[in-house]
């Protein structure tokens, strides 16, 4: 039995890591083939780093990912603060569900519904909505906030209710305490939910597509738009870096939630020592 498990864990591992590590790999191949690996070069990320259309997609897609996950984790952040202060269970439990739908349609589901109401909108406005920065932002901060309220939800609802009646009752007002008080207390939700929200931003594909201008390409659009005709060898150097970056994140999510995790740990241990 424990064969089979290490088989499958192993196949498992091969199945989702053996095409990346593939490509990290062949971006460091001087010979620029997948056929066989002459030596160990930088010579395509120097490549890359020559053109000027990728470092233009690279810039657009730090602005939108930076700027959508730091919108999304404000409202995001406030909207889980809503929820866990509704006093009925049911509404609760309701708005939870709904929040949670986005999370489970198909990405080109949210990218449709997205374009479908920035033409509706266009109609009704004075002026027709220019597809570009704009429509991508609004469009990735709607994507990444469930993701947000899922992060942080949970950190409102573990957290001690005696420290904000205490707050209440010394002075503080409701927007000091949370403040001074409770954002302190859930911060590791509130980073985890950032990070998340800018490793989605940063990769995504299928919501962009829809949503985006000949103007303002994203990185991964950029990719698509150059594999579709002929393969750059320094496509894959661009790649094996959205692989580092995100993979960076994602350890820094963990890292931050682990560490929350110890820290709470540390202080309900002063507590009862106390």
């Amino acid at each position: 039995m424990k064969t089979l498990s290490k088989i499958y864990m192993w196949l498992i591992f091969a199945l989702l890591y053996a095409p990346i590590i593939v490509l990290v790999i062949f971006s460091f191949n001087r010979a620029g083939s997948l056929n066989h690996f002459s030596t160990f070069s930088l010579y395509w990320y120097k490549e890359l780093f020559r053109d000027a259309q990728a470092l233009k997609a690279l810039k657009n897609s730090l602005i939108l990912a930076v700027s959508s996950s730091l919108l999304a984790t404000v409202i995001g952040t406030f909207a889980a603060l809503g929820i866990d202060r509704m006093k009925s269970k049911f509404l609760k439990t309701a708005i939870s569900s709904v929040t949670n739908i986005p999370m489970m349609n198909p990405d080109i589901v949210t990218g449709v519904s997205m374009m479908l109401l920035f033409v509706a909108a266009s109609g009704m406005a004075f002026r027709p909505i220019k597809f570009g920065l704009m429509t991508m932002l609004i469009a990735h901060t709607t994507f990444n906030l469930p993701y947000v309220i899922l992060s942080v939800l949970p950190r409102f609802r573990s957290m001690d209710r005696h420290l904000t009646e205490a707050a209440l009752d010394l002075g503080c007002t409701p927007a000091k305490t949370f403040f001074k008080v409770e954002l302190p207390l859930i911060m590791p939700g509130v980073i985890s939910g950032l990070m998340l929200g800018f490793t989605l931003s940063l990769d995504d594909f299928v919501i962009s597509h829809f949503v985006s201008s000949p103007d303002f390409q994203t990185l991964p659009l950029y990719v698509y738009n150059q594999t579709a005709h002929e393969v750059k060898y320094s496509m894959y150097a661009l790649c094996a870096l959205m692989v580092f970056v995100i993979l960076g994140l994602l350890l820094a999510v963990n890292f931050a939630g682990s560490r929350g995790e110890k820290s709470k740990r540390a202080k309900g241990k002063g507590g009862i020592a106390a």
